[in-house]
């Protein structure tokens, strides 16, 4: 039990360094050995929980999936509850995705996507779960949507969201809040005018 739960610190703790030294060095720039340090683990111990650097980024990406559903799910029960109408759950969605800490990590773990089959289909199954819950709250904005207008639909949520989840660089002009309130409306308003 103590060596399970020693692998599960150790593991957490290697987690929360790479997000960290991978967002601020790069993937390919971080050394095993600068992972292992910043963890407070030995290199041994990174390669028994983990076979290289690829099956952190996995486990990341898995980690962000876990988070990404809790949140979708959360949103989901407050919207059936009739806690939040549709405009305000996709205004909470996307300030979900506003704050992230670990933007340039997200970039980087993108680009890995395009050279490693592996992560790219892990991160292409994030996105199929992403889009069952955009299509029941674009459904719940527009109940006609059905087919390829509302596969469309995900689509351009799933945008905004990639969209304005990596929006620092662009110098916005709008606060975090203002961005979302204005794109959620605007998001509802085209789901409801869709047919």
């Amino acid at each position: 039990m103590v060596a399970v739960q020693h692998e599960t610190s150790g593991r957490v703790r290697i987690l929360s360094a790479a997000r960290d030294l991978f967002a601020a060095n790069g993937f390919h720039q971080t050394s095993m050995a600068e992972l292992a340090a910043a963890a407070q683990v030995s290199v041994g111990q990174i390669y028994r929980l983990f076979r290289g650097k690829e099956d952190i980024i996995e486990a990341i990406v898995d980690s962000d999936i876990s988070d990404r559903e809790a949140v979708m799910l959360s949103l989901q029960r407050r919207l059936d509850a009739g806690e939040i109408d549709i405009e305000e759950t996709f205004e909470l969605l996307l300030l979900e995705v506003m704050d992230n800490p670990h933007e340039a990590l997200s970039f980087d773990i993108l680009a890995e996507g395009f050279r490693n089959p592996h992560v790219g289909q892990t991160i292409a199954d994030m996105c199929a779960q992403l889009r069952r819950s955009l299509g029941y709250f674009a459904c719940a904005a527009n109940p006609n949507l059905s087919g390829e207008a509302l596969k469309g639909a995900e689509e351009i949520i799933l945008a905004s969201m990639f969209g304005l989840g990596h929006r620092s660089l662009s110098a916005p002009a709008l606060s975090a809040e203002r961005a979302a309130k204005n794109a959620a409306h605007m998001i509802v308003a085209a789901l409801r005018s869709a047919n």
